[in-house]
């Protein structure tokens, strides 16, 4: 069960879409990839004929400044992509997800919610900023992230060479380098822009395709492979047929 916040409000109210609704699905960096199956399927099934799919988190309000190995590396940010039915294949191919809450004491925040509701004792413990056992999260990640790419590749009959880009969530550089050693790719064929945002988790994904569609980079019928890893553990690959056109140039 989800209630819709003030994101979904200004988005809907910004955009005059007056006959929708919207909710709010929460899986850590994973979540757009988790977002994005699950308004594919609204779509799919015609139940919708138009789905908003938004990453967005802003972790500068969980984030404890004092904590020197997780304050430089997250971001704040927000993007989007609209999902709509299309023809010729493209669209999304094919997705794998997973989840284990066994990674809830490596990556989590003790404040909050119904078990630690927020009071001035739990403020004061410092209990709603982000805890994270970076070499543990590292272990894992970089396997599962690695893991699921080549096995969305398996599963489509895909070589590095069918791939056009991979987009992975931003982040680890080397946990990026791993998953893309595991799928056969050469460094050009994949999005990077932790080192403008560092990891701005939920939208790290949105991101990339928006600026790299933007520039240009981005050619309709591309096979992208989405990749991620979050907290929870939550993670996923997501096989995606590009099916817009270049942007037009300004004159």
């Amino acid at each position: 069960m989800a209630t819709i916040n003030q994101l979904d409000r200004e988005i809907q109210d910004k955009v005059g879409a007056k006959n929708a609704w919207g909710f709010d699905l929460s899986a850590a960096c994973s979540g757009f990839l988790y977002a994005l199956v699950v308004g594919a399927q609204f779509v799919e099934t015609g139940t919708a004929r138009r789905v908003a799919v938004v990453g967005a988190d802003k972790m500068s309000s969980i984030t404890d400044y004092t904590d020197r190995n997780t304050c430089i590396l997250f971001g704040d940010a927000g993007a989007a992509l609209l999902l709509e039915p299309s023809d010729g294949g493209a669209g999304i191919l094919d997705h794998k997800l997973y989840c284990d809450g066994s990674g809830g004491s490596a990556l989590y925040m003790s404040g909050g919610g119904s078990l630690h509701p927020p009071t001035h004792e739990t403020v004061d413990q410092g209990m709603h900023t982000l805890y994270q056992d970076g070499k543990a999260v590292f272990k894992v990640a970089v396997i599962g992230m690695a893991d699921v790419s080549a096995e969305i590749m398996k599963r489509n009959n895909l070589t590095g060479a069918d791939v056009s880009y991979l987009v992975p969530h931003q982040a680890n550089l080397r946990i990026i380098d791993a998953c893309r050693e595991r799928m056969g790719l050469e460094a050009s064929k994949v999005m990077i822009n932790i080192d403008r945002y560092g990891n701005t988790t939920a939208a790290t994904i949105p991101l990339c395709l928006s600026e790299w569609w933007q520039a240009g980079r981005l050619e309709k019928g591309n096979n992208l492979v989405l990749s991620s890893f979050g907290a929870g553990y939550t993670w996923g690959a997501v096989l995606l047929k590009w099916s817009m056109d270049k942007p037009a140039k300004s004159s």
